[in-house]
């Protein structure tokens, strides 16, 4: 393994983080529904994904076998977390949408000890308690009223959404090849909003359409391959601790793109929910170390 190839995965990581960091920006500069925001992202995916695979030559593999409900089931998660994240940044801001979905990591550490039937440990509950207070510090007001609080509410829930993804996706890959997974995913998830798309009578203008080009190629199609070849090369804790920087890139985007300058209270709540992610990241780093 050469230092070359390390330092090469060290930017494909980053890179595809700052990529996946602009794809809170589409949710304020599309003025469409969420539906037709997460039809357009994963038809154009699954698209560049099928020619990808046809490029490199690599068999086409869609399972239809035991692990198929679950394939379907991690579709239907993506998808209404998609719709979470999108709907919670066009209510309120990108940085409050991506504070409150950056949230997953410390779901993920309490999910996994319920399926696995193991006792939650105090670190777990610590980085759960400083999220939630980072959240408090966060919103906006404690009135579900604002759209501001209402916006975060959705975001956590995105969050909560994804942390089930994640640990659905962590038994797939054990027997499905990554590429051909995240391809039928994609796909799954165009085939379930179609029909929503179409119910939503929202006409679709060509600066739209091209929007959603580019979300489906840019930010989403090759931020998620240029993901997959870091993990070849880059151990998980490092992988994890850089996809935290998600929301640190998104909020300066927003800055730069769009004037959304944070205020400090939603610089502090955001800092401390960040804390309480690299915590829990490290926790389940540690406990994955001692496990093996």
């Amino acid at each position: 393994m050469s230092i070359t190839r390390i330092g090469a995965a060290k930017i494909e990581i980053h890179l595809s983080v700052i990529l996946f960091g602009f794809s809170g920006l589409f949710g304020k500069w599309l003025v469409t529904s969420p539906v037709w925001i997460v039809e357009g992202r994963t038809a154009v995916a699954a698209l560049l994904l099928y020619f990808s695979l046809r490029i490199l030559n690599k068999p086409l593999r869609f399972a239809l076998n035991k692990q198929g409900a679950m394939i379907g089931f991690s579709a239907v998660v993506l998808a209404l977390h998609w719709l979470t994240f999108f709907y919670a940044i066009q209510i309120s801001t990108v940085a409050i949408g991506l504070i409150g979905f950056a949230t997953y990591p410390v779901f993920v550490t309490f999910f996994e000890p319920l399926l696995n039937q193991q006792k939650l440990r105090r670190v777990d509950l610590a980085s759960a308690a400083l999220v939630v207070l980072g959240l408090v510090v966060l919103a906006p007001s404690l009135d579900m009223a604002d759209m501001g609080t209402h916006g975060l509410f959705w975001a956590v829930v995105s969050g909560a959404l994804n942390a089930v993804f994640t640990l659905t996706n962590r038994k797939l890959v054990q027997s499905v090849d990554t590429l051909n997974l995240v391809l039928v995913q994609q796909l799954l998830v165009a085939l379930l909003m179609l029909p929503l798309a179409f119910l939503s009578e929202t006409v679709l203008g060509l600066r739209t359409l091209f929007l959603l080009g580019i979300l489906g190629l840019l930010f989403t199609a090759i931020p998620q391959t240029l993901y997959i070849r870091s993990l070849t090369q880059l151990k998980a804790q490092f992988v994890s601790i850089v996809t935290c920087l998600e929301p640190v890139y998104s909020i300066f985007l927003a800055a730069m793109l769009l004037r959304e300058t944070p205020s400090s209270k939603t610089l502090v709540g955001a800092a401390l929910v960040l804390a309480a992610v690299l915590v829990a990241v490290k926790s389940q780093q540690n406990a994955e170390a001692q496990g093996a």
